[in-house]
């Protein structure tokens, strides 16, 4: 009845919700039974590109539902059962626990302000996504941070990242201000030189590549990530960049730069990639 853009919308919808819960320590099983789905194809989600809805205001309203349903899903926990769906999004658990969403899907853009304010919204999302414990290990010393950017983009200026740096206090991850356009110059830059050669990508972030350089290498080939390097900061061309290496050298910290389509599938590439460095 919803015709091609219901079937995406609710893939799209899905997806998300199946990867917040997932990096909130959800097992495959427990996902799948709150979806209505099953574990195979919740396995399936994780490597698969979100739809794209005919506008990007519909991708920024579906992203906002599955960011704000997973919250209230990780406060009921796993045991709750939903009693009753709708299309206007009405998710019922429990007399006086429902979730309501009364929007329409209209297939327009978003126009510029409108875009702004919706990227620094998935940094956000992105960020309270991001697994602490997973990070630890390879946080930098100098402090991280994650930038995006709209496709048109062209300057630092226009490029979203959060004033200072990301940091773990108290086990958790600290920002001291909200993420803004022309935040991270140097970041942002990274990310403009590899838009050069791959414009498909939006969103970047570092971490310590570990001490096994040789190691990031064999992660790229067994995960088909294109790799490239930067030395001190200058980046080697290549045909599509999933992952930029900075080996460093005297004076100069290694780094390693994860970069995706966009925020969420950046935090998701992240985790991937920290499982794969800390495993023996």
């Amino acid at each position: 009845m919803l015709g091609s853009d219901g079937s995406a919308w609710l893939e799209r919808l899905h997806m998300q919700l199946a990867r917040n819960l997932k990096s909130s320590g959800w097992s495959q099983a427990e996902i799948a039974d709150i979806l209505g789905s099953t574990q195979s194809t919740i396995s399936r989600m994780a490597h698969r590109d979100l739809p794209v809805m005919a506008g990007t205001s519909d991708e920024s309203t579906i992203d906002g539902w599955a960011h704000e349903i997973s919250l209230a899903l990780r406060q009921l926990g796993p045991g709750a059962k939903p009693s009753r769906t709708r299309f206007v999004m009405e998710v019922a658990f429990a007399p006086g626990q429902v979730l309501r969403f009364d929007k329409s899907l209209t297939g327009t853009d978003l126009d510029s302000d409108q875009e702004q304010t919706a990227l620094l919204k998935r940094l956000e999302w992105a960020v309270s996504r991001i697994d602490v414990n997973r990070l630890k290990p390879l946080m930098p010393a100098v402090g991280m941070n994650i930038a995006c950017c709209l496709e048109s983009s062209r300057s630092a200026a226009e490029i979203a990242a959060f004033p200072g740096k990301l940091s773990i206090v108290e086990n958790k991850l600290r920002h001291h201000e909200t993420p803004s356009f022309g935040a991270s110059n140097y970041l942002a830059n990274i990310l403009l030189d590899a838009r050069v050669h791959d414009n498909s990508k939006t969103a970047i972030l570092n971490i310590h590549p570990g001490d096994n350089l040789e190691k990031i290498e064999v992660i790229c080939e067994e995960l088909d990530l294109n790799l490239t390097f930067a030395t001190k900061g200058e980046l080697t061309p290549h045909q599509g960049i999933d992952i930029i290496l900075d080996e460093g050298s005297f004076g100069w910290v290694p780094a390693l730069y994860i970069l995706a389509h966009n925020p969420l599938e950046l935090v998701d590439r992240m985790h991937q990639i920290i499982t794969h460095i800390n495993s023996k």
